[in-house]
Order: structure tokens, then C-alpha cells, then sequence
């Protein structure tokens, strides 16, 4: 009989600790699962999901066509661009600097704002290291706008890896655009 309650016990055990650790683990298993259903469409292009706006592209300091697109909109109409990494980096880039200090300006002026810094990266590479590296540069540039002096209560970071693609292309001009930051400002509850 106290065999008995003893082997109850372990169960019990086994099944709390299983439960905290689902629901514990909960916005890992989303990013984790997008990962997974994107590889198991292996050779599929990703559509890009409809909610996450354009990205924009800067090359060699010189403002394109795509940079001039709006990458976030607030109910001011105010738009911000988002930041390119060159390859397997994560540092700052001038004119990213430049693009965050607009930002950082617009959110001391509208502090009822907080921003959601998007990481992503291009296909080359395992979901791991790309997981890895967009939180790098995510992580970058709240550092910088920290610097600005914006609160780093209102800014949070998220790593979409390479499963967010803008273009699903396979070359260089492809993987440029899709090495970026994206900024999500949305207003503070």
C-alpha cells in the first residue's frame, strides 16, 4: 500500500512539472513551431504574413525606392524605416544609427508608445543561428535607443530568425533586404 502511494506520487510529480513547463514555455513553442511548419515546407516560398508591414532597404548609404515605403504607421501617420545588417553581423550601421535616432525622437515626443524590435535574418544558416543572430541585432538596436534615452521599459525584442522573410528570393539582392530590424510601435496600455 505505501508502494503504492509513493508510485502516485511520482506521477502527480511528473505531470505538475510537465504542465508548468508547457505553459511556462508557451512564446518559445510559437517561434519554435513557425520554425518547424516553415522547414517541413522545405523547397515552399513563405508568403509573409499580412500583418507585418515592408521592410526597407538601404545599400552602401544611398536611399533606394524601398527605404521610402512605410514600414510603421501610428495613428499620427508617422513612419519609420527599418535597419539592414550586413552579412552574419549585428552592429549598427550609420545609417541605421541615423534611423534610430529618429525613432528615439519620435518616442521621447509620444511616450504613450512602446516599439516591438523585430530580428530577422536571412535563409543561410540553421534556424538556431538565425534565431540566435536576429535577437543579436534586436537586442542592438534597443541598446542604442537605451543609450538615446528611451526607456527600455517600452521597447521589447522579438526573433523571427529567417522564417519572416520580405523576399523570398535566393540571391544577394534578396538575403540584403531580409537582413533587418523591423519596428512595431504600438500604443501603452
Amino acid at each position: 500500500m505505501k508502494r503504492n502511494f509513493e508510485i502516485i506520487g511520482i506521477i502527480g510529480l511528473v505531470l505538475c512539472l510537465s504542465i508548468m513547463f508547457l505553459t511556462g514555455c508557451a512564446k518559445k513553442a510559437i517561434v519554435k513551431e513557425q520554425a518547424v511548419s516553415t522547414e517541413e515546407k522545405a523547397g515552399q516560398k513563405d508568403a509573409r504574413p499580412k500583418e507585418v508591414s515592408q521592410p526597407t532597404e538601404m545599400k552602401a548609404g544611398a536611399e533606394t525606392e524601398a527605404t521610402q515605403e512605410k514600414a510603421v504607421s501610428t495613428k499620427e501617420g508617422k513612419t519609420f524605416k527599418d535597419i539592414t545588417f550586413e552579412f552574419d553581423k549585428f552592429n549598427l550601421r550609420p545609417e541605421a544609427r541615423d534611423i534610430l535616432k529618429q525613432l528615439a525622437d519620435w518616442l521621447t515626443k509620444n511616450k504613450n508608445y512602446d516599439v516591438l524590435i523585430e530580428g530577422n535574418c536571412d535563409e543561410r544558416g540553421t534556424t538556431e543561428y538565425n534565431l540566435a543572430l536576429g535577437e543579436r541585432r534586436a537586442k542592438e538596436a534597443m541598446k542604442y535607443l537605451v543609450e538615446l534615452g528611451i526607456n527600455g521599459k517600452r521597447l521589447k525584442t522579438i526573433s523571427y530568425g529567417k522564417e519572416r522573410p520580405l523576399d523570398p528570393g535566393h540571391n544577394e539582392e534578396a538575403w540584403a533586404k531580409n537582413r533587418r530590424d523591423h519596428f512595431a510601435a504600438t500604443p501603452r496600455k
